[in-house]
């Protein structure tokens, strides 16, 4: 009995050694191999920055796609909660593809981030050894010119989403509840306002009221003016949580929220339907135990709608284990019992 592969080769279904499917076989042996095609959502080709490609579908409920579209019409963050692998990082990416606002900004949060390493950062120690340098020099005319103080201050990614521009940036805050207790509060202000000053740049002479600094794009640069950064369309900001900690009263009112719920067997089909195979139906033949063992294991702990998607990958590559075998491979819970 054979499968066939993402590239029309056939491989054993009885996990003999000799299976196609298999790259490395584990025997001391040094063979020339060709790698086939990676999965859609692991695909590193494209023009995205950061990651893989981020344009593949993302399928939610109507009723969750209501709740995004009222805080992008109110201009209001976006609070996403929903268990590990509900979608809530892609959920970003999937707004800034479906409505043509260019690359996500990503500001991943830990327990040692601060606002200003968002809104922006200063190396005062390089411009400092800079200009040491060049007043070392032996002689003043072979020094090179003064770069000025913008090319030491880069915009971070929230910084760069407050950049006026006629379309509103997608800014993705990832896992707001990992970071200090007083962050949430910290963005308030800036959020309130849409706007933040940078106060080296703020207290230049009037000769230097204007400087040009990078943006968190790596290849773009903005003007500030008198330090002062404020934006003319309000962002798309998508805030990520685990529902490790509660957020400030305050903040919440804040954000519109959204709960992700877990996609229920219709929806897991269509999602794999729309990642393996874009555009039309995906043949569930043969994958039926793995939905089921999947929606079982899931049932009695947490597990990644991505992890169902390994699983698929693999077996319509030629991976025919038995359903908990494979599972057990890529199907490991995210939360461990207590």
């Amino acid at each position: 009995m054979t499968a066939q592969g993402p590239h029309g080769q056939h491989g054993t279904v009885d996990g003999g050694r000799d299976a196609d499917w298999r790259l490395f076989k584990g025997d001391g042996r040094v063979r020339s191999i060709s790698f086939p095609e990676a999965p859609p959502w692991r695909r590193f080709g494209g023009t995205e920055k950061g990651g893989p490609q981020r344009d593949r579908p993302y399928l939610i409920g109507p009723q969750e796609a209501d709740v995004v579209n009222a805080a992008l019409l109110l201009r209001r963050p976006l609070l996403v909660t929903g268990h590990p692998g509900t979608g809530k990082s892609s959920l970003a990416y999937a707004v800034a593809h479906e409505l043509s606002l260019g690359r996500v900004l990503h500001w991943p949060v830990n327990s040692r981030t601060t606002l200003q390493d968002a809104l922006y950062r200063y190396d005062a120690i390089g411009r400092l050894r800079e200009t040491n340098m060049r007043r070392e020099s032996h002689r003043e005319d072979d020094a090179a010119p003064d770069p000025g103080i913008g090319s030491y201050v880069r915009l971070g990614p929230l910084g760069t989403a407050l950049v006026a521009s006629a379309q509103p940036r997608v800014l993705l805050v990832d896992e707001l509840d990992k970071g200090d207790v007083d962050l949430p509060n910290d963005l308030l202000n800036v959020f309130e306002e849409g706007e933040f000053e940078i106060p080296e740049l703020a207290r230049l002479p009037e000769e230097h009221s204007t400087v040009r600094v990078m943006t968190a794009d790596s290849d773009r640069w903005t003007d500030v003016v008198r330090g002062h950064v404020r934006c003319s369309e309000f962002p798309v900001v998508v805030i990520t949580s685990n529902g490790e900690r509660d957020f400030p009263p305050a903040f919440l009112r804040r954000c519109v929220r959204l709960d992700l719920p877990e996609p229920d067997e219709d929806r897991l089909r269509a999602i794999i339907s729309a990642h393996l195979n874009p555009g039309g139906d995906i043949d569930m033949v043969g994958i039926d135990d793995l939905m089921h063992a999947f929606l079982s294991r899931r049932a009695r702990g947490e597990l990644a709608t991505d992890q169902l998607l390994n699983a698929v990958f693999l077996r319509r590559g030629g991976v025919e284990l038995d359903a908990d075998g494979l599972l057990d491979a890529v199907l490991h819970r995210l939360a461990r019992s207590l």
